[in-house]
């Protein structure tokens, strides 16, 4: 995998060769005091001042005060969330836009991995300040922002240079069971993966020559020879009139996930032709094979989760009384040393 080629698969890119097979988006310059600010390590505030969009929506884990104080006997802190006015005012007019709900993600990737932090566990935002909460909860972010060639194998060769953006993906609610992943060596689809193989979908089982078919068609009619490099992966939606849709566009090689293939025989290709008939299809066939979701690594406790939303007053009841109860206990001890 050349640096090249993951240059090829930012979504600025791919997006207008594409556009009419995919969901409609919109895409933002990403301010260099807005990249300061996901990349700083220090406490997570964001600013609950640009709920202005048209859709209204539930209370979500981004409704935070723009002001947050902790305070004790002796000094009190107060931070403050940053304020972005100029480019708040591009996202929201961009959400709007787009019917008011939205799926965000950077050049390349989303923040799936931070979906836990959100009151819904999804990732559908209608503010910045929800598409903040999420992408500063982000791994897949940070990658994204400060590696994006880590796995690339001509690493003495310069980085290109990255013009970083704010993607806008018109929210559509697709069911896990109708997406799959692509892989495409030398312009041959070669493999296709369920994109959710930690579930068994019965479906996918009975129509597993029809969503082969249908995937080979749209990837004959509408991506082969159309996109910049030789070697690559895409991810599709099936819908459930049959049509296909793409979804994304990742690089050839192992910054990319290869769900059930591995990438020593996607590499080789060969070994899959020989093994299997035609084109390589796999996807969980019984639920006696369903995996944990490798998402759940990133997440933290739902106690954790239960305190910083005050979800559960009485977890949140307890957990100051302890607090108070350590520093009683402590002030207790200074006073006897004394």
């Amino acid at each position: 995998m050349k640096k090249e080629q993951v240059v090829n698969c930012q979504f600025s890119v791919w997006y207008p060769i594409f556009k009419k097979h995919t969901i409609k988006s919109l895409i933002l310059p990403l301010p260099q005091n807005v990249i300061d600010y996901l990349l700083d390590d220090g406490t997570l505030v964001v600013s609950g001042s640009d709920h202005n969009t048209q859709q209204p929506h539930t209370n979500s884990a981004s409704d935070a005060e723009e002001d947050i104080q902790w305070s004790d006997d002796e000094t009190t802190t107060t931070v403050t969330a940053p304020e972005f006015p100029e480019f708040t005012s591009q996202v929201l007019e961009a959400i709007n836009a787009l019917g008011g709900r939205i799926f965000p993600k950077l050049n390349w990737s989303a923040p799936r991995d931070a979906n836990w932090i959100a009151l819904n566990s999804s990732l559908e935002c209608h503010s910045l300040s929800d598409i903040f909460l999420l992408f500063k909860s982000s791994d897949f972010i940070t990658h994204d922002l400060t590696q994006p060639f880590l796995q690339c194998s001509d690493q003495d060769s310069p980085d290109p240079v990255i013009n970083y953006e704010l993607v806008l993906r018109k929210w559509s609610e697709l069911i896990p069971g109708g997406e799959f992943r692509c892989f495409v060596k030398e312009n041959k689809l070669i493999a296709i993966s369920q994109r959710d193989y930690t579930q068994y979908y019965q479906h996918i089982l009975k129509q597993e020559d029809q969503i082969c078919q249908a995937i080979q068609e749209f990837f004959n009619q509408h991506i082969q020879y159309n996109f910049l490099d030789e070697d690559f992966v895409f991810d599709v939606y099936r819908d459930s009139q049959g049509r296909v849709w793409l979804i994304d566009v990742n690089p050839f090689g192992e910054v990319t996930d290869s769900l059930l293939f591995g990438w020593e025989e996607l590499k080789s290709g060969g070994e899959i032709t020989q093994q299997q008939e035609g084109l390589a299809f796999r996807y969980t066939t019984s639920e006696v094979t369903v995996q944990p979701s490798p998402s759940l690594s990133y997440r933290i406790p739902r106690d954790f989760v239960d305190l910083s939303t005050g979800e559960d007053a009485y977890k949140l009841i307890d957990f100051l009384k302890l607090k108070k109860s350590q520093q009683e206990e402590s002030d207790e001890e200074e006073n006897t040393q004394q």
